[in-house]
């Protein structure tokens, strides 16, 4: 007897991010199996991630760069009177400016041999720091508008140590990890960013603290009154540091620490950092002294610490409030994890997708909530759908779903999807069963651009405008094939519009008991 069609539907599919960990026979349909060029939209749907615009000019930048990393270090300055200064770093130099690099004037002799700078702006200043480069200051009295002068962060001729990780919090700045010294936590002098000796200057050794035995200190955050110290494979909390010669240790954390200075992120509320485990949350307790930690990469723990063992080059991240999510760039392998953090799973994990194409060196959060991204040839505006004037893939691909019944065969009649976004964009549809590479593909064309609202256009393609800037496709396509599990797929050029998916609809029959 012939099995009645039945219709299932995928409401918001993927829309709990991708699930690399857990045994792809039993998971939940909500996660996906691939979620690339994604971001997981204010409404909960997979949707494109949006794409990148050239804010340097291309024929200032060529000559300056070369065949260097490109734009290894961005750091916006505002000064006391509103005045914007944006550093960058790249190719052994410092310039400021955006549509046009200018290289800035550096002290006599001073040689840069890398381009991982930590810059910070303190007091209405600017210091940079990296490691084996003596600390750069850059004093913005009198050169808002003129020839931009770095000097030599000193103060009577006593140097700030050449540490690779800097930090201004609670009225100074705090360094650590330089050449032969990993242990030691310095402070400079009250709003005296060059005065590391005398006045309220001093340091912490480190030694006799660390839970493990040795350690290396390789990051520092604050909040709330702590001092974070972040080690390799430890943390250590100090309580009372806006007063640091009596700040006291608070707590310490034993087996897990932090892995890349530019993994740290402050939310507000959170602290976020990159372990040998994955990707952590320092959650705070208020009422309580414990400091417990989440897990937020759990879902694609093995996949993320595979490539970050083989990394090479420096790991950024950036966290923008505006857009909710947590951006972790791994450079080596091309590849840009996107953590939502608008919700957490039950698991304790957030969402995540990845982006690929956008190959970042540095990025960095401006204080109007624009990211910019340093790339090998200059500087990017995250913003837009297009990449630098040039389209890319948008592609999500669900686990293998048996749609509760794995014992019988499935035999795909139809496909309907749902999408949110841009009617003119062509859609792929994919299907394929049982674990298998192969799959079958069928692209819908709607043939329309965004402004087409042709009657036959309308009918055709099943398309409809419901508000101002809110399109709604519906492509659908007749499928073949059967096997226990299928995997079902979208991808989609993204050129000029935004595109989610809402909802997935198939149409299967349920055959014989396999």
């Amino acid at each position: 007897m012939a099995q009645q069609l039945q219709n299932i539907t995928v409401q918001a599919p993927g829309f709990a991010g991708i699930n690399s960990q857990d045994s792809p026979v039993s998971i939940d349909q909500s996660f996906a199996a691939t979620a690339s060029n994604c971001i997981i939209d204010e409404y909960g749907r997979v949707g494109a991630r949006k794409g990148y615009t050239e804010v340097s000019t291309a024929s200032s930048t060529a000559t300056l760069l070369g065949t260097s990393e490109g734009i290894e270090a961005v750091h916006e300055h505002i000064t006391r009177n509103g005045a914007q200064i944006v550093f960058s770093a790249g190719n052994n130099q410092i310039f400021t400016g955006t549509t046009s690099l200018t290289p800035v004037s550096l002290p006599a002799n001073y040689i840069i041999s890398a381009n991982n700078w930590k810059i910070v702006s303190f007091n209405n200043d600017v210091f940079f720091f990296q490691r084996g480069h003596a600390a750069l200051h850059y004093d913005t009295s009198g050169q808002v508008g003129t020839s931009h002068v770095l000097t030599l962060a000193e103060h009577n001729s006593s140097s700030p140590p050449q540490a690779n990780e800097v930090i201004c919090a609670y009225g100074r700045l705090w360094a650590v990890d330089f050449v032969g010294n990993t242990r030691t936590v310095y402070w400079s002098d009250t709003l005296q960013g060059h005065k590391w000796s005398g006045g309220t200057a001093g340091s912490l050794d480190l030694t006799t603290v660390f839970p493990t035995g040795h350690d290396e200190v390789v990051a520092l955050a604050a909040h709330n009154g702590f001092l974070i110290i972040f080690c390799k494979r430890s943390i250590i909390i100090y309580s009372g540091a806006e007063s640091p010669a009596t700040m006291v240790l608070h707590d310490t954390v034993e087996g897990v620490g932090c892995i890349a200075r530019d993994s740290v992120q402050h939310t507000g509320t959170d602290i976020l950092f990159l372990s040998e485990e994955g990707v952590r949350s320092f959650s705070r307790t208020i009422q309580e002294k414990s400091m417990p930690m989440r897990d937020i990469s759990n879902n694609v723990r093995t996949e993320l610490t595979t490539l970050v063992r083989s990394e090479s080059k420096p790991i950024k991240s950036l966290y923008s409030a505006d857009e909710a999510f947590y951006l972790l760039s791994l450079q080596d392998s091309s590849t840009i994890y996107c953590f939502d953090m608008r919700n957490t799973l039950p698991d304790g994990a957030n969402r995540v997708t990845t982006w690929s194409g956008v190959e970042p060196r540095s990025m960095t959060l401006l204080q109007n909530g624009d990211i910019y991204f340093g790339r090998k040839n200059g500087i990017f505006r995250y913003g837009g759908y297009q990449d630098d004037n040039a389209s890319y893939e948008m592609i999500y691909y669900s686990n293998p779903l048996s749609f509760g019944n794995s014992a019988n065969l499935k035999f795909l009649k139809k496909f309907n999807l749902t999408v949110i976004g841009n009617v003119a964009a062509d859609t792929t549809l994919v299907w394929g069963y049982d674990y298998g590479g192969d799959f079958n593909k069928k692209t819908v064309s709607s043939g329309l651009t965004n402004s087409s609202t042709s009657e036959f256009g309308v009918a055709e393609f099943n398309i409809a405008t419901f508000t101002v800037g809110t399109d709604i496709q519906r492509p659908k396509i007749n499928t073949s094939g059967s096997g226990a599990v299928v995997t079902i797929g979208i991808e989609s050029t993204i050129d000029g519009a935004p595109y989610s998916i809402q909802q997935i609809d198939v149409h299967a029959l349920l055959g014989r008991l396999i």
